[in-house]
């Protein structure tokens, strides 16, 4: 017994400092990008050469049951200042059941830069409708819009800048929630997206590390899409993917801080935990199918190859987390691993990391602060409750991949995340879609989408 109870100290000690290297280790990188976004006067960006750049375009939106959300992006698609001439843009109605393929095709009769495309068989998921719309595609580079984001008026103008530098194969633009007063969760999520996107991708793209392109409000080179094998039909993260075929190959992601895009965030805890999931579960696929090939390209840094395996490992740190919490606790309950000042110490720092999870708070504030968002930083305590909840969802996805690979469970399938506006977004209503009225498309808490002159959109409730 006494033997027994010494293996399980090694053992828990071992777990504990295995989980406090991780922990330290991606606090540093994220105390790094904090540090360096707060610093920098200027982010890099090319946005002085807006305009000059104007190659040919198409726009791939695909849709899947979008009745609700329709409208609003085909519209502002439309409004674009984008010269027709050199635009178009394919709405993919993939099986839908409800109104969405009337609708597209109701825009595509009223605006003719407009092309509709109906899947009706084939296998489902994002990957699958945009490798088959990229063969109607003539355009040199291929914007990508899911179909509950409502871009900017100077949007395609922003996206497309960036491939003025020979070396870019893709571009990412910010993602912006317009619906973070419409739950706690919202409101969370809308700090979370800062952080992401403020201080995340904008400070690795400064510093020529690895900012991903995100699959919507990004874009990518159609011959260089081609040269890496297309979209990648089996995957639950084809931006993930991609973003590492292109590196791989030697392409450049480039992030464009200021092309602003709304989005819906999720509103409820049921829908959020779906979607992470499925993020989960699709970073680890290409963590485990790309990360050889990372780490032998011959066209990346140092710091690229470490800084991509953090990106593709991140999902890890939930798992990991736990194993601390376990060792740390078991610990704390056996008397013989007591009276040691390294214990001490290890289990402080485990305490201050897991739970006050210190580097996340600093990313969710700066962004704050850097945005001018102080109405949603009172939020910023209540971010614990989303750790955990992500930790545990996390957790349930990764427990069903590994045992879905063991025991050959089959493949993971693709969850649509849940929209929130109403309303028949179709055409007729100064193209917005109906919504009750407005043309904007309502909002499940009586609020609507409104552009303002410098062809922004807000939300208003």
């Amino acid at each position: 017994m006494e033997d027994a109870v010494i293996v399980l100290i090694w053992i828990c000690r071992i777990c504990l400092i295995f989980t406090i290297a991780v922990l330290a280790a991606y606090a540093i990188r994220h105390h790094m990008f904090v540090l360096s976004r707060i610093s920098c006067r200027k982010p890099l960006d090319m946005m002085e050469l807006v305009g000059f750049n104007n190659p040919t375009v198409s726009v791939l939106v695909p849709m899947h049951n979008e009745e609700n959300v329709a409208g609003d992006v085909l519209q502002a698609l439309v409004d674009c200042d984008y010269d027709w001439n050199r635009l178009e843009i394919i709405a993919i109605d993939d099986r839908s059941e409800d109104r969405t393929g009337e609708i597209i095709d109701e825009f595509a009769a009223k605006y003719p830069v407009i092309k509709a495309i109906h899947r009706k068989k084939g296998s489902g998921g994002k990957g699958a409708a945009l490798r088959q719309a990229t063969v109607h595609a003539g355009g040199d580079i291929i914007l990508l819009f899911d179909a509950d984001y409502v871009p900017s008026r100077a949007m395609i103008k922003f996206l497309v800048t960036p491939f003025c530098d020979p070396e870019v194969g893709a571009v990412m633009g910010r993602v912006v929630p317009q619906n973070g007063g419409a739950s706690v969760l919202a409101g969370l999520l809308e700090l979370e997206r800062g952080a992401g996107y403020q201080i995340g991708q904008q400070a690795r793209y400064h510093l020529g590390l690895t900012p991903q392109f995100g699959g919507t409000v990004g874009g990518v080179r159609a011959s260089v899409l081609k040269a890496v094998g297309g979209w990648n039909t089996d995957s639950l993260t084809e931006d993930t993917d991609l973003t590492f075929r292109l590196m791989v190959h030697g392409w450049k992601v480039a992030y464009v801080n200021r092309a602003e895009c709304y989005e819906e965030a999720p509103e409820t805890w049921q829908v959020r935990s779906r979607q992470i999931r499925r993020w989960a579960t699709g970073h680890t696929e290409c963590l485990h199918a790309l990360w050889r090939e990372w780490l032998a390209a011959p066209f990346l840094s140092r710091a690229e190859r470490i800084d991509g395996l953090f990106v593709l490992a991140c999902y890890w740190t939930a798992p990991i987390l736990v194993l601390g919490w376990l060792a740390s606790l078991t610990l704390f309950l056996t008397p013989r691993a007591h009276g040691t000042g390294p214990f001490l110490a290890a289990l402080a720092f485990v305490g201050y990391q897991m739970f006050g999870n210190q580097a996340t708070f600093l990313e969710l504030g700066a962004a704050a602060l850097l945005d001018g968002n102080r109405r949603r930083i009172v939020l910023l305590p209540l971010s614990l409750f989303n750790f955990f909840a992500s930790t545990g969802a996390i957790c349930q996805a990764l427990v069903t991949y590994y045992l879905g690979g063991l025991f050959g469970t089959g493949p993971h399938y693709w969850h649509k995340t849940e929209r929130y506006r109403s309303g028949n977004g179709n055409g007729n209503h100064n193209g917005n879609g109906k919504g009750n009225g407005n043309g904007n498309g309502r909002h499940s808490n009586s609020g609507h989408l409104t552009r303002s002159v410098n062809g922004l959109y807000f939300y208003r409730e």
